[in-house]
């Protein structure tokens, strides 16, 4: 049988082996291409290309350092410090205005107390100088609450000659059983050279369950 085989490839000759060569000599493999990983790494690449912070910058969700919070406490207390040379410069420009427009020597000035409880509520207030009306104030519910509380309220600032003069305050409001209340008082006094203080109180007069207004002159 082998010798059979054998004879019958002899006999076939080159050409069998001609038939047989395309099969063995099989194209060369070609490298296949890879482009998930090409294509992961192109995009990592900006990532990476990202500038590093500046020096000294904390980075994202870094607690400040404690340098850090001492340059803070420290800005603040310079604008804490401003704000109080501010307020003492208009303190000092509000004295020296009041200086240059009522003189020491014409100055004359009013206030306002209250001491009073369930006899009267204060609505106004109506300053007449020699018969001629200076003011007329309209009180809000807060300012007469802290005039209830100890509070003294300057009402009127102004210039007046040496000499003689008449003050008339009316003074309206909610008086006892919650009515409507109207009084007036009337100081008469002598102007001299320097400043005037007038003080008009509201108390109560318990004897007779109504409030009393007096006309105060401070020599």
């Amino acid at each position: 049988m082998r010798s059979g085989i054998l004879a019958l490839v002899w006999a076939m000759g080159p050409c069998a082996f001609a038939a047989a060569a395309p099969t063995a000599a099989a194209a060369p493999p070609v490298a296949a291409p890879a482009p998930a990983v090409a294509a992961s790494k192109a995009e990592a690449a900006p990532a990476a290309a990202e500038e590093p912070p500046a020096p000294g910058t904390p980075a994202a969700g870094t607690p400040p350092t404690d340098a850090q919070s001492g340059d803070f406490k420290t800005l603040d207390q310079e604008v804490q410090g401003m704000k109080k040379e501010v307020i003492d410069l208009n303190r000092d420009l509000f004295v020296l205005q009041e200086e240059l427009l009522f003189p020491a020597n014409t100055q004359v000035a009013v206030y306002v107390s209250m001491d009073v409880g369930a006899f009267f509520a204060l609505d106004s207030v109506t300053l007449k100088i020699d018969n001629k009306e200076v003011k007329n104030y309209l009180y809000t519910a807060r300012e007469a609450e802290a005039l209830l509380k100890g509070g003294v309220q300057e009402i009127y600032l102004g210039n007046l000659k040496v000499g003689k003069h008449e003050l008339v305050a009316f003074f309206t409001g909610k008086g006892p059983v919650d009515r409507g209340y109207k009084r007036g008082a009337t100081i008469t006094f002598d102007k001299g050279v320097g400043a005037k203080y007038l003080e008009l109180k509201i108390t109560d007069r318990v004897t007779k369950h109504q409030p009393e207004f007096k006309i105060k002159d401070w020599d």
